[in-house]
């Protein structure tokens, strides 16, 4: 009688929806409008949520809350660490400020196309970058997303051709310190502004000009505060998707492998949104009819190479001694062998 009492009472547990139980909320956050079908961090939220909630079913529930709505990006990062939020799609500049080592994928002209991008950071150096954030910094990373392609510069005062051109002006960064060492190799001035600050900071002439890739150019309207564009295509930053680490631990094996695969596949949809946007007329046509662009020849990129290469690895090692050795190696041979892989 006692075996068929709890046969019952699991046949009921079994069939009752898990909601009845207690439902799994996972708070997601990213910086940018949730606009799926325009913005590169939102179609991953979106996709990450449809993928969580019917794999789960229905266990876990995913809030995505985009624009900023928790705070700036460090204040949301600080959030993640308490469990208040759980999740955020967090660019570079942000988890500097928990993980510095971050910038050593900011060196320019490191990373030569989006294959050998995507092939590093899904691959074994990505691994390795992941577990070197989570024992340093404290977050379990899902994985690294694309921001928005290949950097370019623009400025409102003039054209961009050469190094030379860069000199005296003042240009945002994020708080990434080899971003300001860049820009300071190239006779600019690096001045740290939060993104939600970009727009207007541009406007009001507080920075003369900032660096973006050309779909987050789209997306924030810069091109509306922004006269002149160069095509120089020389830092991928990608975003480092962080989920609060008790959170993660506390998930079944099956949940957390919902959850891995689902952010999988929303950098997946997230990449080729960013894609999409820079290939058709809503990326660089559009921006071609409301800004002057300028797309520099070899010559002129090996210019900027010259400069800013010697002192982004000079940085390096100067503020990371042997541990900035170390990652800068594992990120060029992560290179060597993806570009290898491929065929190049």
């Amino acid at each position: 009688m006692k075996k068929v009492v709890v046969a019952w009472f699991i046949f009921l547990l079994l069939s009752f929806p898990a909601s009845v139980f207690g439902e799994i909320t996972l708070k997601l956050a990213h910086l940018n409008p949730q606009a799926p079908y325009e913005v590169v961090s939102a179609a991953m939220a979106a996709v990450f949520k449809s993928e969580v909630e019917s794999r789960s079913n229905g266990q876990v529930k995913v809030e995505i809350y985009p624009d900023g709505e928790v705070g700036k990006e460090v204040e949301t990062l600080i959030q993640v660490k308490s469990g208040k939020v759980q999740s955020f799609i967090s660019t570079s500049g942000a988890i500097a400020q928990f993980y510095p080592l971050i910038d050593i994928t900011n060196i320019p002209f490191s990373i030569s196309s989006y294959n050998v991008a995507y092939n590093v950071y899904d691959g074994q150096f990505g691994k390795e970058l992941a577990a070197d954030i989570e024992e340093k910094a404290g977050f379990h990373v899902l994985g690294f997303g694309e921001s928005g392609g290949f950097f370019a510069i623009t400025n409102s005062k003039r054209p961009i051709r050469s190094p030379g051109d860069l000199k005296g002006l003042k240009l945002r960064t994020m708080p990434i310190p080899l971003h300001q060492e860049i820009v300071r190799a190239l006779g600019a001035t690096p001045i740290s502004i939060a993104w939600s600050e970009l727009y207007t900071s541009l406007l009001a002439g507080v920075v003369d000009g900032q660096m973006n890739p050309v779909s987050i150019i789209v997306m924030d309207r810069l091109y509306e505060v922004q006269r002149y564009l160069t095509l120089i295509d020389f830092i991928y930053s990608p975003y480092v998707w962080v989920i609060n680490q008790e959170f993660y631990n506390s998930l079944s094996k099956e949940l957390k492998i919902v959850v891995d695969d689902a952010a999988k596949i929303a950098i997946l949809a997230g990449r080729g949104l960013s894609r999409i946007i820079d290939s058709t007329e809503r990326g660089l046509p559009m921006v071609s009819m409301k800004m002057q662009v300028y797309v520099p020849s070899k010559t002129a990129i090996k210019q900027f190479q010259d400069i800013t290469v010697p002192a982004a690895k000079k940085f390096l090692l100067t503020q990371y001694k042997e541990e900035g050795r170390i990652w800068m190696d594992k990120f060029f041979a992560a290179i060597d062998k993806a570009e290898k892989e491929l065929g190049y």
